[in-house]
């Protein structure tokens, strides 16, 4: 099973639009989806653990969201005793985040765990323990094959920053590591990786070399997490009842285009030094610039947290999360 998965992960053809092959794939992880089943009935989901979902089939409803997200949430957060714990600079950064969407916390990762972590990254690609996906960017997952990897997936630092800001504890679930820049346009993680209640979603994105203007530098929006979260109810994904629409991805990136149009938002660069770590909200909207000096690299990890105790899914492919 494990072969077919990986298989799946790199496969682009028609059975990836098919959405009994991600049935299919729920029976195979039932394991992975038994959790579901107070959660559906907790916020008031009215489908099978292992069908399509998405967020036509969510409660009309907006009660439960972070509090980083709720009216007076500067006031409610600085408030908590827990806030005085942090460092005068993280005390900053955390009300920086509330009002902007993300925080930088420069240098997080010294030279040498930056350096075990791309050693780490080269020796699983070369012993094919991990490789690149179907988008031929990314390597899913590599916390399960390398301690580097995982040390920092699980940096315990991190994780209580991170559950503080989310106001729940938070669930590790995935990690991509990018060798380049994934020159990717303008998204929210929260079509990819989406809960119920909505906003319970952080990510953390670390340097693992310089950044600079040639090797595809992540951009993003200050303040685009206010804005309202975008689902496949929103734009035309093309869904049916048998398949997804083979278009939904770039057309919801075209709708994300309009958006950024509509509202004027201001696009900021991160050049990022190595070992800085960027912290953004699960709605903030980001993307990774065009690769200018060809043949230049970028290497990079990305780490996905869901709050605990909340449906996680996938909007985009219309699929619950497997944790």
């Amino acid at each position: 099973m494990s072969r077919l998965r990986d298989i799946f992960k790199r496969y682009t053809g028609f059975l990836r639009d098919l959405k009994v092959v991600y049935v299919i794939n729920n029976y195979l992880n039932a394991d992975k989806l038994q959790h579901n089943k107070a959660l559906y009935k907790k916020h008031g989901v009215q489908k099978s653990i292992f069908a399509s979902i998405g967020r036509k089939d969510m409660p009309k409803s907006t009660d439960g969201i972070p509090w980083i997200d709720q009216p007076n949430a500067i006031q409610n957060v600085t408030a908590h005793p827990t806030f005085k714990s942090f460092s005068p600079e993280v005390q900053q950064k955390i009300t920086d985040f509330i009002e902007n969407g993300y925080m930088i916390l420069e240098g997080f990762l010294n030279e040498k765990t930056v350096q075990e972590l791309n050693s780490s990254m080269e020796t699983v690609l070369k012993n094919k323990e991990a490789d690149f996906n179907f988008t031929g960017k990314k390597v899913m997952d590599a916390h399960k094959v390398s301690k580097a990897a995982d040390d920092h997936f699980r940096n315990p630092e991190m994780l209580e920053l991170l559950s503080f800001l989310l106001g729940k504890k938070v669930i590790p679930f995935q990690s991509i590591n990018f060798r380049e820049g994934s020159e990717q346009r303008a998204h929210s993680d929260s079509i990819h990786m989406t809960t119920e209640p909505a906003g319970y979603l952080i990510a953390t994105w670390a340097a693992l070399e310089d950044c600079h203007a040639g090797n595809g530098p992540l951009f993003y929006y200050p303040k685009s997490h206010r804005l309202p979260f975008v689902s496949c109810e929103d734009y035309d994904a093309g869904h049916s009842k048998i398949l997804l629409g083979k278009e939904s991805h770039p057309n919801y990136e075209d709708k994300m285009a309009e958006v950024i149009e509509e509202n004027q938002l201001e696009k900021k660069y991160f050049h990022a030094k190595k070992g800085d770590l960027l912290i953004w909200h699960a709605n903030l909207l980001h993307g990774g610039s065009g690769i200018t000096q060809k043949g230049t690299t970028r290497r990079s990890m990305v780490c996905h947290y869901y709050g605990e105790d909340v449906v996680c899914y996938h909007e985009l492919t219309q699929r619950p999360a497997l944790i």
